[in-house]
């Protein structure tokens, strides 16, 4: 377990499945009971070979003290439930929503990932109810503005029967595999990945059944188009954008910002940055959410130019 000091797991029901989270559970974080009624903050990690909330645990430590934290496995990845099937997008809504409504009394702020964060967004308009704001790092659909991942040759290759099991267990669920897809999809600068983020990675990876949903992500089943949808965002917005992220660069964040200025505030670029920001820079990361945790409880609209 790659848990930082003074939390632990919890889970709850879904209909696709338990779902684990860890949050805080006594010192040096929960002093008293009186702390179970401070504000939620819930970070929801992206997907890839691996994924699990670890991609934030460098991060939401730093928000322990003032608030609630909750950092899911979501359904399929980490130590959550891994069901044998082809997950859809509405798996995801669907689990995501539950999640949340089971351990939320009152809209929260969440801080989700790349495609996770995309999720996200479409929930945020089908349930604003649920959400007081989203601080989103590269949210994307991956299929945005007519794009078709799906059509790619890794996304074809990965859709042949058998042979995609063989290329995840052979090319996906190993140390070198696990490498080699941080250094060529998720991080800008490959000096910035040491062992623990690989074998983190590698113990999601090789949970039972956990290339279902591995799979079902490379296939491009999960993909669509969030252009579609960013202009029906009403829930005060965050993003962050990672200059060199692999698939979906700044240009496409920006359209997504120029779409909705009302609802996204904020669109901050980094530099030499690729996917996962929260990894590569946690320190940020971490001062750039306490800003906009800032910025989007304000009731009017306060964009802040986006300069790289």
């Amino acid at each position: 377990m790659f848990l930082p000091l003074g939390f632990e797991q919890q889970s709850v029901l879904t209909s696709l499945g338990r779902i684990v989270y860890y949050t805080a559970s006594g010192a040096p974080w929960r002093q008293t009971t009186e702390d179970d009624n401070r504000e939620k903050l819930v970070f929801l990690h992206g997907f890839g070979g691996g994924s699990s909330a670890y991609e934030w645990s460098k991060v939401y430590p730093a928000f322990a003290a003032e608030y609630q934290v909750m950092a899911p496995d979501l359904i399929g990845w980490g130590r959550s439930e891994h069901p044998a099937r082809n997950y859809t997008i509405d798996d995801y809504l669907t689990t995501i929503a539950e999640f949340l409504e089971q351990i939320c009394d009152r809209p929260v702020t969440v801080i989700a990932s790349s495609l996770t964060a995309a999720f996200t967004l479409r929930l945020a308009i089908a349930r604003p109810e649920l959400f007081k704001s989203l601080i989103l790092t590269t949210p994307a659909g991956l299929s945005d503005f007519g794009e078709n991942y799906s059509r790619s040759f890794f996304a074809q290759l990965v859709s042949t029967p058998i042979l995609d099991r063989l290329l995840y267990s052979t090319g996906i669920a190993t140390s070198n595999g696990i490498r080699s897809f941080l250094e060529q999809r998720q991080f800008a600068s490959a000096n910035r990945i040491y062992q623990e983020i690989v074998e983190a990675y590698l113990e999601s990876a090789q949970q039972p059944n956990a290339e279902y949903a591995a799979l079902s992500f490379v296939r491009g089943d999960l993909c669509f188009d969030l252009s579609l949808y960013v202009p029906q965002l009403s829930v005060p917005t965050a993003i962050i954008w990672g200059q060199k992220s692999q698939f979906t660069g700044p240009e496409i964040g920006r359209r997504f910002a120029a779409m909705n200025p009302q609802a996204i505030r904020v669109f901050q670029p980094l530099d030499n940055v690729g996917l996962t920001p929260q990894l590569e820079l946690p320190a940020v990361t971490i001062g750039l959410i306490r800003r906009f945790l800032t910025v989007l409880t304000q009731e009017e609209p306060r964009e802040i130019e986006a300069r790289s």
